[in-house]
């Protein structure tokens, strides 16, 4: 377990303009082995060639682009000698010449947390105090020394994820970057935004000229929507002339990624349509003609995970979910084949960061349910080169194979299932149901959060099947599920789990479901339905359903397809009314600082299994979000789980982990 949370994790690709370099962050395990750290490293075009670390600093570098010039833009709280006090280190903006030491060329009181390049032009992010710029920094140290954390809020949302949102806004910056880089000027493009830019997706024009960026729309009663605005900049100066809007509907929300065509043409976004209870929500791809403003939707029921232009302009590259995979598809723009997608990478592979090059090569990186995400060289034929990565190549302990099942309607509902290394009709090895989250959502990637090679490392074959809810099969797939959530689900689970529990490896006595997330959802719905299963795990699950829609980060979300509290569907579909029904022992797993399924949920799912008299254990994470990151705490994660399952599952004697001694 200590090896894997070590393992080197590749998390983001960049290609420079002229198409010589190729960066990346990397995230490995801190010396004191309780954290982790990132840094920049340059992964060679040559598979022959051997990658290098670019920075090392204590706390880490991210966010790498390069500018027009070929060197690499980066945030970092790395100190330097206009900071004196350690407490006041937030994130800068740091400029790495191709040869030289790195440099601090633009910093605010609240932090940098982005940037983008083109055309001589560098913008970025940052989080400001609403008011006179000049005395921020003031009035920052003298919150901080009264001791105010309250945050006073007239608007939705508060908090996202584990943030909480406020009272700093978040901001675009641009400056023209001159010859020398030295220092940025950077002009404020969105004074007194409120909560447009939170969580911005945002790009500049090849000429510098204009930014492209989503925009947060407040509306009454608490909801919002995503538009899409361009700013356009001065030449001389970068400051801004004005806000238009691109991409505005009633009926949708436009959102990230956002890239604009090399020959500054088009503006390639993603568009979503908004739910309703009779509606389900659907992605696709929307190019906005810049000169005519005209917005169309592109590539059919393909939902883009990652979007990227073609040198020549005339397509955009997409990686989106399709059957178990997350291929690239070329969709072009123009030509008598316009908007139809073409799949270029034909294998298992899970693809993002895609950076297409001048040759028509694609470099990206590749995962997959089994491996770990590299670097690697799409030929325009689909064919694969993998580059030379930082993580080292892993020796998993099993097989991966595709399995099938035909659900009630006739639907086929797929999936993978792992394998242990020596499972045979002989020495059938034990079955764990593993339920993704989402849930619109699939499982085609590699997770180190949560990874089913650890659970066939100790002997279970793990299925990782795709009911309904699940990307990458058409809209049709969502709509099987959309406001049916425990039921439909349910069965096709149970039909895929009944398949695989006929193969001659799989012991069929001896079996167990978990989830995280909507899995946790549906792990609390199978306790109530059914008692075949010998332990079930719940990992950030929703119990009480209309509880959780009115305490999550994002409300109004939930609301369209569950209606307004007290509607007939919270009832139908809230785990929490079958609690009389669960017989079956389960591990409630569940942090504190989970704003996506409140501890609310968890702490209520506990109170109502002890009252109950159900046999239960409750993992509490004080420290940790909707996910388990920490490398300890992902040490301890496992360790329960395996724990629980010996238990329950093998029939072992309980033995309480090493590491919560």
């Amino acid at each position: 377990m200590s090896e894997y949370v070590a393992v080197p994790r590749v998390q983001s690709l960049r290609l420079s303009p002229d198409g010589t370099r190729l960066v990346s962050v990397v995230q490995s395990l801190n010396p004191d082995r309780k954290s982790y750290g990132t840094a920049l490293w340059e992964i060679p075009l040559d598979p022959e060639g051997r990658p290098h670390r670019l920075t090392r600093s204590a706390k880490g570098e991210a966010g790498a682009e390069f500018t027009t010039e070929g060197e690499v833009l980066f945030v970092s709280r790395r100190p330097d000698e206009t900071v004196k006090d350690e407490a006041e280190e937030v994130p800068a903006l740091w400029l790495l010449p191709e040869r030289g030491e790195p440099r601090r060329i633009a910093d605010r009181p609240g932090g940098v947390t982005g940037v983008r390049a083109a055309g001589g032009t560098i913008v970025y992010t940052a989080e400001v105090l609403p008011g006179d710029a000049a005395t921020e920094a003031d009035r920052r140290k003298a919150r901080k020394e009264a001791g105010v954390s309250a945050i006073l809020h007239e608007g939705y949302p508060i908090r996202y994820w584990d943030q909480d949102l406020g009272p700093a806004q978040s901001r675009l910056f641009a400056a023209r970057a001159g010859a020398d880089y030295d220092r940025l000027d950077g002009h404020d493009l969105t004074p007194e935004p409120g909560r447009a830019l939170d969580l911005a997706s945002f790009a500049v024009t090849p000429d510098g000229a204009t930014v492209i960026t989503t925009w947060y729309v407040p509306l009454p009663s608490g909801k919002v929507r995503s538009e899409l605005v361009a700013i356009d900049l001065d030449p001389a100066t970068g400051e801004a002339l004005g806000r238009r809007v691109l991409a505005t509907s009633g009926e949708h929300d436009f959102g990230g990624p956002v890239a604009v065509s090399p020959d500054g043409r088009f503006v390639a976004c993603t568009r979503e349509r908004h739910a309703t209870e009779e509606l389900s929500s659907a992605y696709g791809l929307w190019v906005i003609d810049l000169s005519t403003g005209e917005g169309r939707a592109l590539g059919g029921e393909l939902f883009p995970a990652d979007v990227a232009w073609a040198p020549s302009s005339d397509a955009v590259f997409i990686a989106a979910d399709h059957q178990g995979r997350r291929p690239i598809f070329r969709v072009p723009v123009t030509g008598a084949e316009d908007g139809e997608p073409v799949r270029i990478t034909p294998d298992d592979g899970a693809y993002l960061e895609l950076c297409p090059a001048a040759d028509g090569s694609i470099y990206a990186l590749r995962s997959a349910v089994d491996a770990p995400p590299v670097p690697v060289r799409v030929a325009p034929d689909g064919a694969v080169t993998t580059l030379p990565s930082p993580v080292p190549a892993l020796d998993l302990p099993g097989t991966l194979t595709e399995v099938s099942a035909v659900a009630d309607d006739g639907t086929e509902i797929r999936g993978w299932l792992v394998l242990p290394a020596g499972a045979t009709a002989e020495n059938p090895a034990p079955f764990l149901l593993w339920i993704h989250g989402g849930p619109v959502s699939s499982w085609n990637d590699w997770s180190w959060r949560w990874n089913p090679w650890i659970m066939a490392e100790h002997g279970y074959a793990v299925l990782l099947p795709d009911p309904c809810l699940s990307t990458g099969y058409g809209q049709a797939m969502i709509d099987r599920g959309w406001g049916e959530w425990g039921p439909v689900t349910h069965a096709d689970l149970m039909a895929i789990t009944d398949e695989c529990l006929k193969l001659p490896e799989i012991d069929d006595q001896r079996i167990a479901a978990m989830g995280g997330s909507f899995g946790g959802y549906m792990a609390n719905w199978v306790a109530g339905h059914t008692d075949r299963f010998s332990a079930i795990v719940t990992h950030a699950s929703l119990w009480n359903l209309e509880q959780f829609a009115g305490t999550t980060d994002a409300s109004m979300y939930w609301e369209r397809e569950f209606g307004r509290p007290g509607s007939e569907r919270y009832a139908r579909l809230s785990p929490h009314n079958w609690l009389g029904e669960i017989s079956t022992p389960m591990l409630v797993i569940h942090g504190d600082k989970d704003y996506r399924v409140p501890i609310g949920e968890g702490l209520r799912l506990w109170w109502d299994l002890q009252r109950s008299g159900v046999e239960s254990k409750f993992l509490y994470f004080p420290d940790e979000n909707h996910w388990v990151l920490k490398p300890g705490n992902a040490v301890a994660w496992y360790q329960t789980v395996l724990a629980f399952l010996a238990q329950h599952v093998l029939g072992e004697e309980w033995t309480h982990p090493a590491t919560l001694a």
